[in-house]
């Protein structure tokens, strides 16, 4: 168990340097910041000054290797834009973004493990086919239109919701959270639902398959021969094993949730790390940019291997196969 997680971690920071060099290599052909830090009187010995001033003028590996040290140490660096650290901005807007996240996920696990359960339990049901066939729409539309016909609907037609914004926010330390609103309330609805419908519908139809294929096996037809409850069977056997599975997928799409919150970001206006990352780019802000990229890295890498520690201690046969390694 020691040897794996050490062999995991070590994967980990590799994985992270690699998007790190690749990110940072990328950004030097976005555009030059410079020109949109001066202005059109600017001269010749300007661009200079300030190209040395943001370490512009030193070699590629000079200024990864010091990008590096720096976000080690908690410093992301200085916004071209805005002119204040990166990790201060990152740190005003991250409440936004995982706030959406988190209802998103949270809505992605509850429906598509709900919903996957039923639609397998009620496989040749009218109401689980109809389930089944509207889930295409999830993964078939992008993410972009599904927000417009929500907007349309809810915002536009019937009024219930607003189209873009936060809402009110309250203050918590230095947390701001729109939960203790109404309107903060109302206004993540819609981003939540846009962004968490594609996980959904992936979860449901995984869990779906999965329950079926268990349900077809030996020992659940000894559970039945036993004279055990359909309920038993169905959530105290079949539904544990089906999660084994389910759960890397899953704490892959809540990876995936927090990445493509850009989108959504973008279409409901709302203030985040995602609507960040596009204004930094139209400014070639590439502080911001190399740190977002770096942060979703992170992010996805702790989740999975956090993923890959869970499914090692659920099933036991990795455990075996690990001891019968080391003997």
């Amino acid at each position: 168990m020691l040897a794996y997680v050490i062999r995991r971690v070590f994967q980990s920071i590799f994985v992270l340097l690699m998007v790190g060099l690749v990110a940072f290599s990328m950004f030097r052909f976005v555009g030059d910041p410079v020109e949109n830090l001066l202005g059109q009187e600017r001269t010749q010995a300007d661009i200079e000054r300030v190209r040395d001033q943001l370490g512009l003028n030193d070699p590629f590996p000079v200024q990864y290797v010091k990008f590096l040290g720096n976000a080690l140490q908690g410093n992301l660096g200085v916004s071209y834009r805005q002119g204040r650290p990166v990790s201060e901005i990152i740190a005003e807007r991250a409440p936004a973004t995982l706030e959406l996240a988190g209802v998103s996920a949270l809505f992605a696990v509850v429906f598509g493990v709900g919903l996957g359960v039923f639609t397998a339990i009620r496989r040749d049901g009218f109401t689980a086919n109809l389930i089944m066939t509207t889930s295409l729409i999830g993964v078939s539309l992008p993410t972009f239109l599904i927000g417009i016909l929500l907007i349309y609907v809810f915002a536009v037609e019937l009024g219930w919701l607003p189209s873009f914004g936060r809402g009110e926010t309250v203050k918590i330390g230095g947390w701001s959270t729109g939960f203790l609103t109404e309107s903060g309330l109302k206004a993540i609805i819609l981003p939540a639902i846009t962004l968490g419908l594609y996980q959904m519908t992936l979860i449901m139809r995984l869990v779906r398959s999965e329950m079926l294929e268990v349900l077809r096996t030996d020992y659940i037809k000894f559970a039945r021969a036993r004279g055990l409850s359909t309920r038993a069977i169905n959530f105290g056997h079949a539904l544990k094993n089906t999660l084994v599975p389910v759960i890397t997928v899953t704490g892959l799409q809540i990876g995936s949730i927090i990445a493509f919150a850009i989108i959504t970001e973008t279409v409901f206006q709302w203030p985040g790390v995602g609507l960040l990352f596009i204004n930094a780019i139209q400014f070639v802000d590439i502080p911001v940019m190399a740190a977002y990229l770096m942060l979703i890295s992170v992010m996805f890498v702790l989740i999975n291997l956090i993923v890959d520690l869970l499914y090692f201690v659920i099933d036991p046969r990795l455990s075996a196969d690990a001891s019968a390694r080391g003997h």
